[in-house]
């Protein structure tokens, strides 16, 4: 079982490192064909997120115990390290041994003997000395924390834009923590209670959310897209932030709403749930395989009142224009709200930032088009960053003087947003980083 977890993981880390590639994508690929089993599927991606959550920190101890310098280490002999150094240091159920002879077998098979001998001294140092290991020490608190918490230097000066250091810290650990899948019960079809109860029989620790009614979180069974309640569309998968943005935007039964960049659907099958499945939603986006997710999923919850279409949503539509009681623009951004669920986030080029606004802007002029006078236009991203957020609010409204933020009031301990926007925060409030804003159109 181990061998073809780890084999699967230490692909998807090795994919990642050549090319960027999404390891999620390079996973699931590898369960499919190669069928790997739920307790498989569950370690590997377990390794595999861990590693990336913890390289630069495995790293750090590869580099104090290694007699060679960690840049002249094979590439692919550093993947079999840090995916060893990982299950060492950061789990508690896999014997050391069975590490050590693990990375032993995938280094022979892919490097030699003499540099599984390497691997195999350095892993028996570092094993022997895991309960003393180094302090991690830098040159500035910053490049500790980069170090610590395995975030990349460039992006913890970023957040220094606008956080505190110690507030940047309590970040960082959360985006480390290994969190339970959240997913919404779809309150068309079943009650709360049934979907936990049924999940449970599947062998699953399911558990209401704290505060967030109808919401659930999920550790163990497997993925929840296989479970027959998944299936019987009793659930759809959407963290409690994205929930709270369409609760936020508040569409009602017999509105027409439009989710102008819709995939993979789940504000979408929110409001339909909200609306219980009375008016219309037009799901949009510009890419036709996400649009055919977005209608297997409608299918599959019941849901009748969702077309999805291809609409580019930086270019203006001028047959929507005045069309929509409430337009949802949840816009591409840098994602970086989300890197407790996807570690390998940290690491992108931060070149982005300084393009993505523009986009952002764009997607907001157009979409405030299609809303009705009186109308809600709801402006949303997965980052923190006030750049693609707070900045982007303000620059529209410099050129639209047609709507103004209007406040809004979410389930305790949220509270109400008085200027209407907000920013979840993982560390403080146990979400996605989320921002959102509610506009109402004049």
């Amino acid at each position: 079982m181990a061998s073809n977890a780890r084999e699967a993981a230490l692909r998807a880390i090795g994919a990642f490192r050549r090319n960027g590639a999404w390891p999620e994508d390079i996973l699931n690929g590898i369960i499919t064909k190669e069928g790997l089993s739920d307790l498989d599927s569950a370690l590997a991606s377990r390794l595999c997120y861990g590693v990336l959550q913890n390289k630069l920190l495995c790293d750090y101890y590869i580099s104090s115990f290694s007699s060679v310098r960690i840049n002249k280490i094979e590439p692919k002999v550093m993947d079999i390290l840090e995916l060893s150094v990982y299950q060492l240091l950061f789990t508690e159920k896999i014997p050391a041994s069975a590490v050590v002879n693990e990375a032993v077998k995938l280094t022979k098979k892919s490097a030699g003997p003499k540099a599984s001998g390497f691997v195999n001294a350095l892993l028996r140092r570092i094993s022997e000395n895991k309960d003393r290991l180094p302090e991690v020490r830098a040159d500035t608190p910053e490049e500790t924390l980069s170090v610590r918490y395995s975030h990349p230097l460039e992006l913890i000066k970023l957040f220094g834009g606008f956080m505190e250091l110690s507030e940047i810290e309590r970040l960082l650990a959360a985006n480390n923590e290994i969190v339970p899948m959240t997913v919404q019960v779809n309150t068309l079809k079943a009650e709360t209670e049934a979907v936990i109860s049924a999940l449970e029989s599947e062998g699953a620790e399911a558990h209401k959310h704290p505060w967030l009614k109808d919401c659930v979180l999920i550790k163990g069974g497997g993925s929840p897209e296989k479970s027959i309640v998944f299936r019987n569309g009793l659930l759809y998968v959407q963290d409690a932030a994205s929930r709270l943005s369409v609760m936020a935007a508040s569409p009602e039964p017999g509105q027409t709403v439009l989710d102008a960049c819709s995939a993979p659907g789940g504000k979408a099958f929110a409001s339909a749930v909200m609306m219980r499945n009375s008016g219309r939603i037009l799901a949009a986006d510009v890419h036709e395989q996400k649009l055919v997710r977005i209608r297997e999923g409608a299918a599959r919850l019941g849901i009748g009142i969702i077309d999805a279409e291809r609409m580019d949503a930086t270019e203006p539509n001028r047959e929507l224009k005045g069309k929509f009681d409430l337009v949802i623009a949840d816009v591409p951004c840098s994602g970086l709200g989300i890197i407790r669920k996807k570690p390998e986030i940290r690491f992108k080029s931060l070149d982005d930032i300084g393009r993505l606004p523009q986009i952002q802007s764009r997607i907001i002029d157009n979409a405030s088009e299609y809303v009705k006078p009186g109308g809600v236009l709801m402006y949303s991203t997965c980052t923190i960053v006030p750049d693609e957020n707070e900045k982007v609010i303000e620059g529209f409204l410099s050129r639209r003087g047609g709507f103004s933020p209007e406040p809004f009031t979410l389930p305790e301990p949220i509270g109400g947003a008085g200027t209407g926007m907000l920013t979840l925060l993982p560390h403080i409030h146990g979400t996605d980083g989320f921002f959102m804003c509610k506009l109402r159109k004049k």
